[in-house]
């Protein structure tokens, strides 16, 4: 019941994301049909463009014609989404679909990268950190961490491409693979796909891999005054074992929901970062579309970023007391 009541919330939520995004569709200031009509003056057109076939020309880029009845342009947009029909893009001729389904890998490159370097960084770290409460490397640790973890990610990444791209060339500053190279899956492309993606990813995790850690020193401390580990000393289990099965397992475990929630909200958070870098992603597009208000592609970036961190907090409410033992799926009924 507790797993249907999840699923229920999140269709609930999914089906307000579309319903905002309808909304705002018809609510922005110069919307769809100003910005069409923009369009077609621009190609040269003329300016009295016949209502019926700007209303065709809105239905056809946005799933909505502004002819119909409201119930019936919600009905059909609402229809065309579910059916992953994401309406066309106004600035660049192309289905909003493909373009979404042609930048998505390259974004989901970045985050998975970044984030698992993030969390292990972060988590060895503040491990060592626990263990060594109170000493110079804990203080100096816990310090450097509260630093970088403050610093907003677009500033490191600004500050490297400064230095490691303008000033000493070392890394590219720009794009996600060297023109000319086709894809394929060869160690060099991978390799050149990887070297472009050494500057974004190191942006995200220079500024994340802090409060990962100060988080699991936090964990760690508390499991090693716990009254199981006391036991486990006095019987003679090896240190190591009772730092990695017990104390570490122990202290990564309140972690996976940040963890499933940070997967989410970091594709909002590429947004500014491939721009910057120039890295054609879901964020590139998305800046793009608001700077040139393409509607359609506006809309569907922000549903795709919704239902991402929609689903990623789905998987860790439904997961979370199979992962640890210690927390029943009453206990997580209780907390929601």
């Amino acid at each position: 019941m507790y797993a249907l009541k999840r699923v229920g919330q999140a269709a609930v939520t999914l089906l307000s994301v579309i319903t905002i995004t309808f909304a705002l569709i018809r609510a922005l200031p110069g919307g769809p049909g100003d910005a069409i009509r923009a369009q077609v003056m621009q190609s040269g057109g003329s300016s009295n463009v016949d209502m019926t076939q700007l209303n065709a020309l809105v239905e056809s880029y946005t799933n909505v014609d502004p002819s119909t009845p409201l119930y019936v342009q919600y009905w059909d947009y609402v229809t065309s989404i579910l059916q992953g029909d994401l309406g066309q893009s106004i600035w660049y001729g192309r289905p909003v679909s493909e373009i979404i389904v042609q930048a998505l890998p390259w974004t989901v490159l970045l985050l998975t990268i970044a984030i698992l370097l993030t969390f292990a960084i972060g988590i060895v770290l503040g491990a060592a950190m626990a263990y060594a409460e109170g000493t110079d490397f804990d203080v100096g640790s816990t310090v450097v961490s509260m630093l970088l973890n403050s610093v907003p990610y677009y500033i490191a990444a600004i500050l490297l491409v400064y230095f490691l791209s303008i000033q000493f060339g070392v890394f590219p500053q720009s794009g996600n693979v060297s023109s000319g190279l086709e894809p394929s899956l060869s160690l060099s492309y991978v390799g050149d796909v990887l070297y472009h993606a050494v500057l974004p990813v190191a942006s995200l995790v220079i500024t994340g891999f802090g409060g990962t850690a100060i988080t699991m020193r936090g964990n760690a401390i508390q499991e090693i005054g716990e009254d199981y580990i006391r036991v486990a000393h006095l019987r003679g289990v090896p240190g190591r074992r009772i730092a990695v099965r017990y104390v570490g397992r122990n202290a990564i475990l309140p972690m996976y929901t940040q963890f499933m929630i940070s997967v989410g909200f970091m594709f909002g958070g590429s947004v500014i970062l491939e721009q910057i870098f120039a890295y054609p992603g879901l964020g590139y597009y998305l800046l793009e579309a608001i700077s040139t208000r393409d509607y359609p592609l506006m809309m569907g970036g922000f549903l795709v970023i919704a239902v991402a961190v929609m689903i990623c907090v789905l998987i860790a409410d439904l997961t979370y007391s199979r992962i640890d033992p210690r927390i029943s799926d009453d206990d997580a009924r209780e907390a929601y």
